[in-house]
């Protein structure tokens, strides 16, 4: 990427600080935050810590039909066998203060079931959560567990989680939406495509990913215009999911599909009309995790995952192996300590954990999202990473991925 940089010129600003693009420039060094210690009640010997991994049984994501489509991006299979990774993987580390990790599976047949699931996970003292469930569902089990447990989002990047919807106790592996847009439209301006057509379909989800690339546009200097597309039935509307017809205009380096469901952004590379890259939901997409990744023990991460599950590790799988593993390394940091403390020592950057992504990854202080690089990629490949080379920041170079600590509309801290 070096050689697509240029001159110093700004490509995003927000209050109290702007990120700046700076040609052979090295990113500043995270400051980490300090944790006061307060008294704990230690933990016993040979203690058996209980994860729960909550789902839905009924998950849309899962549907038979969908995993068969395989769409990049997507849940390759249910997290069940990363979490038995992760354990696997700290067993060991745990050992040496008498602690073992063990796993109960609840998948709830409904989504009226899931609050007496929880209930009975709070009763039996279980009190880190692992999250499988769509995103209306995270926020209600993340209030249901109050500061009784320690909450987990392995798998919905919906940003009102870390926004309005986030509580003291919720942490999120997954990457949210604002993190993908800004990884996305780092590369961009890293490239100097900065003028897209946007193909955004008309759902509430799809409307999400909107306002994130919106938002992601203006930070780092992207221009574009908007097309709806529409999958229907209907032969005279077959013109809103003709990618040929939609991408006629010629004004655009890059076209951005913004399709939550997959279907219409699998047609669109290589049939538009125009010669031009295609990113977002399809064609080069920010992922959590991409089973080609080479680099920081990432194969050998692939590896043990495909031998377990019989499948490619995909970034749900990644994020619920990196949640079990943050449980792990928070018994480690401090056996004896408590719910609230531990809270307290992810939120205060007191813990790192090892994602085979390269740096240490910790959580936020504001909304509680794992720090942590993303994966420019395409179906067969890694490109590179984002935060992009020369991209700084005053204290975390990967705090230019998502929402800063002057945006968040978090209040929630423990």
């Amino acid at each position: 990427m070096a050689g697509d940089t240029c001159a110093t010129q700004p490509v995003a600003q927000h209050r109290g600080w702007a990120v700046v693009w700076l040609a052979g420039l090295g990113v500043l060094s995270h400051a980490g935050a300090a944790w006061a210690a307060t008294k704990a009640t230690p933990v016993p010997t040979n203690a058996t810590v209980r994860v729960a991994v909550v789902s839905l049984a009924q998950d849309e994501r899962y549907a038979t039909r969908r995993l068969e489509k395989a769409y990049p991006g997507h849940p390759g299979g249910r997290l069940s066998h990363a979490a038995q990774l992760a354990v696997s993987d700290t067993e060991l580390a745990l050992a040496s203060d008498n602690i073992s990790l063990q796993l109960r599976e609840v998948a709830v047949a409904s989504a009226a079931d899931l609050p007496a699931a929880l209930l009975k996970l709070k009763a039996d003292k279980v009190a880190h959560w692992v999250l499988d469930l769509p995103e209306p569902l995270v926020a209600q089990a993340a209030q249901a567990a109050g500061t009784d447990a320690l909450v987990f989002n392995a798998s919905s990047s919906g940003d009102a989680l870390r926004g309005k919807q986030c509580a003291a106790h919720l942490f999120h592996t997954f990457p949210s939406q604002a993190m993908q847009a800004d990884a996305l439209a780092q590369y961009l301006a890293a490239r100097n495509w900065r003028k897209a057509l946007v193909l955004q379909g008309s759902t509430d989800a799809d409307k999400a990913l909107g306002e994130a690339w919106a938002r992601a546009s203006k930070r780092y200097g992207i221009k574009y215009t908007v097309k709806p597309f529409k999958l229907s039935g209907d032969p005279r509307e077959r013109d809103l999911a003709n990618p040929r017809l939609l991408t006629s205009d010629r004004d655009h380096d890059v076209v951005a599909v913004l399709d939550a469901d997959g279907e219409f952004a699998r047609t669109v590379p290589y049939a538009t009309q125009q010669p031009r890259p295609v990113v977002g939901s399809n064609g080069l997409m920010a992922l959590a995790w991409h089973a080609q990744w080479e680099r920081n023990g990432g194969p050998q991460v692939s590896r043990r995952f495909r031998k377990l599950a019989d499948r490619p590790m995909v970034g749900h799988d990644w994020a619920a192996w990196m949640a079990v593993r943050s449980v792990a390394a928070v018994l480690q940091a401090q056996p004896g300590a408590n719910v609230a403390q531990q809270a307290k020592l992810l939120r205060g950057g007191q813990v790192t954990v090892d994602g085979s992504k390269g740096p240490g990854l910790g959580f936020r202080a504001w909304d509680g999202q794992m720090r942590q690089p993303l994966f420019l990629s395409h179906v067969d490949g890694v490109i590179g990473t984002a935060p992009m080379d020369g991209v700084l920041h005053p204290t975390d170079v990967l705090d230019t991925l998502g929402v800063d600590e002057p945006e968040t509309t978090c209040k929630q801290r423990p």
